[in-house]
């Protein structure tokens, strides 16, 4: 190994080779589906993207049959509305684990990873949103001596 002289030499020698960032590419199944997994809280949804008429299904009901509140179904639309895709793909989840909340979070989690695995191309729109990382807030443990996770059992002098 020969010594290095200069910095010009050191930069020549470490230079980074071209084209650096990661190339995402399409994800299909055999089915031509696109599959992803979103979680959040104790929620894990699993979600598969095909091309179609908009339809979403989740656990095999129709997605505001599932979730009645319109606050949840804003929330599994997001991902949807923001790439303008409304009413282009079929939508199937299986989401099992944690409450509607949760679940509904866990849902536009997949939705997001499922649409940059059909369409690489949206990932920058949905990177920028936040709906690609996984919410790692969860419920934190209790503890012994404690009444709940950080609160104590009341203080009495007699």
């Amino acid at each position: 190994m020969s010594e290095l002289q200069s910095l010009e030499e050191l930069g020549e020698a470490i230079a980074p080779t071209e084209n650096d960032a990661p190339v995402h590419v399409q994800k299909l199944d055999a089915q031509g589906r696109a599959y992803a997994t979103g979680k959040r809280k104790d929620a894990i949804a699993r979600v598969w993207i095909k091309p179609g008429t908009g339809k979403i299904t989740v656990n095999k009901k129709e997605f505001n049959e599932y979730f009645a509140r319109p606050v949840l179904q804003l929330i599994l639309r997001q991902p949807i509305m923001l790439t303008d895709r409304d009413g282009q793909y079929d939508i199937t989840v299986t989401v099992t684990g944690g409450g509607l909340s949760g679940q509904a979070g866990a849902v536009r989690h997949g939705i997001s990873k499922a649409l940059t695995h059909y369409e690489p191309e949206l990932r920058s729109i949905l990177k920028k949103e936040g709906f690609l990382t996984r919410d790692s807030r969860v419920v934190e443990r209790k503890k012994y001596g404690r009444a709940k996770a950080r609160r104590s059992f009341q203080f009495s002098k007699r």
